[in-house]
């Protein structure tokens, strides 16, 4: 079997790094806001070029907390819209209603999944005061558009990049559409371009969940920033609102990131390039193999604007393939099968009508990538695939 993603063998790595870290965490007898955690957010702060990152508990709360921080700060107030791709995960939408703020969904665009900036002025009210882009499978949005926009109009932009650590901006080149172009360059180096991590605005939310590329092996999240004010807020906030302890500056919550995941994600972390690397090298083999007319590959300009956190493809009959590659001992998963206005969750909005969204929700399917899948099962899969 083929699995979608073998966090067993993936983490067995780093095995005897993780019970020495455990001892010594053990050893010193400091268990939550230690070393570890100080450590990683110097570490990942320095990774991602910002002058601060805030350890937190998960990807939600890293959201949650930046509202909350706004509106602390009175940047954001509790009424406000958000504009969020329909199409994303539902803990986009959650984290903007957790903070009493009003989420308005926008469509994304077909070829990448992200959200559609030539959309997003549309929906822009005298109560937008913030765009939520999501980063959606790896691959960046397109912030020069979308930072154009939140300018015009004063908006705060807030990334969601739960799914991609370590994606970078690239100078663009066209986006190859024409899969058999992937052949002629499938071993050419990747050029960067002097490329800047996707935190380079105000705010940034990341999600260290154990599938991630940067996986902990439990929940823990992040938040970085360059604003001083905002990330005093925010240190502050997830901590019971409490910088110093008894004292409480803000109606917080306990959302800090764990001692011990800490420690293992200062382990991974140094490891987080060449993994990415390496899922960029299956999915261009994917992207120059598999020929299928009943298969839609993703698009992607072969740039580093893409971690391939997921290799998603499309295809009308979705149960028939994934039951086919199944019955051939492989395993994919479905990155979502509800989109969230057809959420119970959401019945105010199940009427709602977004026909790009509920169609990549009803045809995608993700296919096995990881830094541990070997050339001959990535071989293997795009057989399978050319066979159906």
């Amino acid at each position: 079997m083929i699995k979608f993603l073998d966090l067993q063998k993936i983490n067995a790595t780093y095995q005897e790094q993780f019970q020495a870290k455990m001892k010594l965490v053990f050893d010193k007898g400091w268990f939550i806001l230690g070393d570890e955690v100080k450590e990683f957010e110097t570490n990942f702060a320095k990774y991602c070029g910002t002058k601060y990152c805030i350890g937190v508990g998960n990807g939600l709360d890293a959201l949650v907390l930046i509202f909350k921080a706004y509106i602390e700060l009175g940047k954001l107030k509790k009424g406000d819209e958000v504009i969020v791709p329909a199409n994303t995960y539902i803990a986009s939408v959650l984290a903007i209603l957790h903070a009493d703020l009003v989420p308005v969904l926008v469509e994304p665009k077909l070829e990448t999944y992200n959200i559609n900036p030539d959309l997003i002025e549309e929906k822009i009210t005298l109560k937008t005061k913030a765009i939520l882009p999501v980063h959606l499978y790896g691959q960046l949005c397109q912030m020069d558009k979308i930072n154009a926009i939140a300018s015009k109009y004063n908006l705060l932009v807030v990334e969601d990049a739960a799914q991609a650590q370590g994606a970078r901006e690239s100078v663009q080149s066209s986006v190859i559409s024409d899969q058999s172009k992937f052949a002629e360059i499938n071993n050419s180096k990747l050029e960067t371009h002097n490329s800047q991590l996707s935190t380079r605005n105000s705010v940034s939310a990341f999600s260290f969940y154990p599938g991630k590329n940067l996986g902990a092996l439990g929940d823990a999240g992040a938040i970085t920033t360059d604003d001083d004010e905002l990330a005093a807020v925010l240190f502050s906030l997830r901590n019971y609102g409490s910088q110093k302890k008894y004292y409480n500056e803000y109606v917080g919550i306990n959302s800090r990131l764990d001692e011990i995941q800490a420690a293992f994600l200062n382990i991974k972390l140094p490891f987080l390039d060449a993994d990415n690397e390496a899922r960029r090298r299956i999915a261009k083999r994917y992207l120059s193999e598999i020929k299928n007319d009943k298969i839609i590959l993703p698009t992607w300009d072969l740039t580093t604007n893409h971690i391939f956190h997921l290799f998603v493809i499309r295809t009308e009959n979705r149960k028939d393939l994934q039951d086919y590659l199944m019955q051939n001992a492989i395993e994919t998963v479905i990155h979502y099968p509800i989109p969230s206005h057809k959420q119970k969750a959401f019945e105010s909005w199940n009427d709602l009508s977004f026909p790009i969204t509920e169609k990549i929700h009803n045809e995608v399917l993700s296919l096995p990538i990881s830094p541990v899948l070997s050339d001959a099962e990535v071989g293997f899969v795009i057989e399978i695939l050319n066979n159906y």
